[in-house]
C-alpha cells in the first residue's frame, strides 16, 4: 500500500469519502453552494465533534498542504464519517433551507460525534489505543 496504509484503512477512508459525498450531495439539495460554505459547515461539523476548526486540527497535527483526514487515526475517521452521517440524517429528515439552516443542522450532527468522543474519552481516561495518526512519522492524534 502506498504511504505504509493498511488494506482496511484504505477501505475506510473510502466509506469515509462515500459518507462526505452523501453529505455533500444533501448541501447541494438544500442550497448550499460548494466552496466557502461547504469549508463552512464541515468547520462547524469538526468544531462540534472535535472542539476545534478544521484549520486548527490541521496545525495540531503539524499539517501544512497534507490532506487532513488522509493523516486521522481509524478512531479519527470514525467520528468524522458518525458526525458527517449524522449531519445527512438530520437533515434529510428536516429539510433545512439554505446555508443559515443547514449550519445549525452541522453543528447538531457534530455534537453527535462529540457526545460519543466525549463517552469514549470517559470510559478510557482520555486515552485510546487508536492514538497514532496513519503518516509514518509517529506523531499522536491531538483528540484521543
Amino acid at each position: 500500500m502506498k504511504k505504509g496504509y493498511t488494506e482496511e484503512w484504505v477501505h475506510q477512508r473510502l466509506l469515509a469519502i462515500r459518507i462526505r459525498n452523501e453529505l455533500t450531495d444533501e448541501w447541494q439539495k438544500r442550497g448550499v453552494e460548494k466552496g466557502k460554505e461547504y469549508a463552512i459547515l464541515t468547520d462547524e461539523i469538526t468544531r462540534a465533534w472535535a472542539g476545534m476548526s478544521t484549520g486548527q486540527y490541521k496545525r495540531l497535527k503539524g499539517l501544512k498542504k497534507e490532506n487532513l483526514r488522509d493523516n486521522m487515526s481509524d478512531l479519527e475517521l470514525v467520528l468524522t464519517m458518525l458526525a458527517e452521517a449524522s449531519t445527512t440524517g438530520i437533515s434529510k429528515e428536516e429539510q433545512p433551507e439554505g446555508f443559515s439552516d443547514s449550519q445549525k443542522v452541522a453543528r447538531r450532527g457534530g455534537r453527535v460525534a462529540g457526545v460519543a468522543r466525549q463517552a469514549l474519552e470517559a470510559e478510557t481516561g482520555g486515552r485510546s489505543s487508536q492514538r497514532r495518526t496513519r503518516q509514518t512519522s509517529g506523531s499522536l492524534s491531538p483528540i484521543l
